[in-house]
């Protein structure tokens, strides 16, 4: 699903079933979805950061993460694993809980800063003009009194 704030949330029913080209290709952060009690859910995560790769800017901020832990009792992807896969192929990840709200707040907040450090060191544009407005107008005549008419 698309975000106004030009951040794309992916999860396991949107890549692979798709064309992705049209979501992600001017997208400026991409958040890898996948649940940690499906291991299908996981093992396609490959799949779709390829899809990301093939059709996304260079710059944009991914994010991996593996929703539903707070069901601990079903879970069957490790925290352990999925952090050395991101590490392998440098990308962040946390693990969150959309249900009781685990980390939700601090990976909005990671994703945040990443781009705000992506986006300061970036050089500033070559003949890039700082935006302008053009007032144009007639004066007000003003009348000596309070009030006049």
């Amino acid at each position: 699903m698309d975000s106004s704030s030009g951040g794309t949330l992916l999860g396991k029913n949107d890549l692979g079933q798709s064309p992705v080209a049209t979501t992600v290709g001017h997208m400026v952060s991409l958040w890898i979805v996948y649940d940690v009690t499906d291991q299908e859910s996981f093992n396609n995560v490959k799949q779709w950061l390829s899809e990301i790769d093939r059709y996304a800017s260079d710059s944009v901020n991914k994010l991996l993460v593996g929703n539903k832990c707070d069901l601990t009792a079903n879970k069957v992807v490790s925290y352990e694993t999925a952090k050395a896969f991101a590490d392998e192929i440098g990308i962040p990840f946390m693990e969150t809980s959309a249900k009781d709200s685990t980390n939700v707040e601090q990976a909005f907040m990671a994703m945040a800063a990443a781009i705000k450090d992506r986006m300061a060191s970036q050089p500033a544009m070559n003949n890039a003009r700082p935006p302008t407005v053009e007032i144009r107008g007639q004066p007000v005549a003003q009348n000596s009194g309070c009030c006049s008419s």
